[in-house]
């Protein structure tokens, strides 16, 4: 195998895209939706089944596969030199109930592809090469989100991720040792030379502008909120209007209140109520007890502050007026992420080489390179999503969009790989 300079990188050095894209969609399979999309909820048999297809594609490539004790799955092209630390990329395998086929996957097997292109044209890197699965970024079963690569950050203690319960009161240590993917690995505690995910916007601005890849340069900050407003079931019939105490009507009072805040600190906020849970949830029963959950997001942390501020007032004086009692939990935090500037223009660099229309972009979700950020150099690479629509079935791209990305990606990899200091 050839070593190769970031003076020898040209357009010649390319990963599969058709190969790329057939890995994807053979993956799309797995938990597959009427609508085109897929439902692989983490931890669950189908997202247990993704796991081992692409464990047992990594070691046909020659990769050297670790769990560690929060399941996150590192899979390792070794280097001429192991000694030093890896440069990584990856993302999740978890999908939304109704997700796509793109969202996450796609930054696990576009790092999956760059290890099958260095096999391909025969380099070996300086460095080892790593590409990631990790566990349930999408915090749809489990919350919060990106659980697993915080924990490996040391954002959350490995009690706390372990412990984490879905719906039916399952935690994630229980579900990960009932399909085999309780590793033993410490998580974190890893020393990474530099790291990038690969992922589709989720958004409509790169389509629209006719991009192709997105620079990301900053990711926003997150609030998330579990919210509880109590106040009496009666009947529906006898009791008067004056005298209820109608937890949904607060609710839905709420509700009103996030979106008045996220127009309020328009154009970068966004302010969203996505799950609900009325008890005793009957037809002619006045709601007596409300769950929902509120997810705040913003590139400023100062506004995010005053963002929530705003909520909290709010909620007060809705709960007064209605007579109910309130509960507000902020259970997710991270602040606004820059990225680190060497691996950003590493992104860029590899855009331009190849030609392809770029333009910087901050993410308005948020991914494992977030946490990932705190712990090692990381940048990410955007491509455009059809009609900027994802956790939805019909999330969609072209295979021309998810071959670029990949390129990128390997070039990016490629340079940050042969520093040998």
């Amino acid at each position: 195998m050839n070593a190769v300079s970031e003076a020898a990188l040209t357009t010649a050095i390319h990963v599969n895209g058709q190969r790329l894209w057939d890995s994807l969609m053979e993956m799309a399979k797995i938990g597959a939706t009427p609508k085109g999309g897929v439902c692989r909820l983490a931890l669950t048999d189908l997202d247990k089944t993704g796991r081992d297809l692409i464990v047992q594609w990594a070691k046909e490539a020659g990769c050297t596969v670790s769990v560690d004790q929060m399941g996150n799955v590192f899979m390792r092209r070794a280097g001429r030199n192991n000694d030093l630390p890896p440069v990584m990329t990856g993302s999740h395998a978890d999908s939304q109930p109704t997700g796509g086929r793109f969202d996450g996957i796609y930054g696990v097997l576009g790092g999956l592809e760059v290890i099958r292109s260095l096999n391909d044209h025969g380099i070996q890197t300086e460095r080892p090469v790593e590409t990631v699965i990790w566990t349930n970024e999408e915090g749809s079963r489990f919350a919060p989100a990106m659980v697993a690569s915080g924990v490996f950050a040391g954002v959350f203690t490995l009690d706390y991720g372990l412990s984490r319960k879905d719906v039916d009161g399952k935690t994630i240590g229980e579900e990960l040792r009932r399909i085999g993917y309780a590793g033993e690995l410490p998580c974190g505690g890893r020393k990474i030379h530099a790291a990038f995910e690969l992922h589709i916007e989720q958004g409509p601005i790169l389509e629209a502008e006719n991009k192709t890849i997105g620079v990301v340069t900053d990711a926003q900050g997150q609030r998330w909120y579990e919210v509880v407003l109590t106040g009496q079931e009666a009947h529906a019939g006898p009791t008067p209007m004056p005298r209820r105490r109608d937890a949904l009507l607060g609710a839905s009072r709420v509700v009103q209140l996030v979106n008045e805040i996220g127009l309020r600190h328009a154009p970068l906020a966004c302010a969203t109520v996505g799950m609900m849970q009325v008890h005793p949830n009957s037809r002619n029963v006045i709601p007596g007890r409300v769950f929902f959950t509120i997810d705040f997001r913003h590139p400023q942390d100062d506004v995010l502050a005053q963002m929530d501020a705003e909520l909290r007032e709010g909620i007060e004086r809705i709960a007064r007026q209605g007579k109910l009692e309130a509960q507000v939990e902020q259970i997710f935090y991270y602040a606004p992420v820059p990225f680190d500037k060497a691996c950003v223009n590493s992104v860029r660099a590899a855009a331009q080489r190849f030609g392809y229309s770029n333009r910087e972009i901050v993410s308005g979700a948020g991914h494992d390179a977030c946490y990932l950020a705190t712990v090692a150099p990381t940048s990410m690479v955007f491509v455009p999503c059809i009609d900027g629509i994802s956790h939805n079935e019909v999330e969609d791209a072209t295979i021309e969009w998810i071959e670029a990305g990949a390129n990128v990606l390997l070039h990016a990899m490629l340079e940050r790989a042969n520093e040998s200091g």
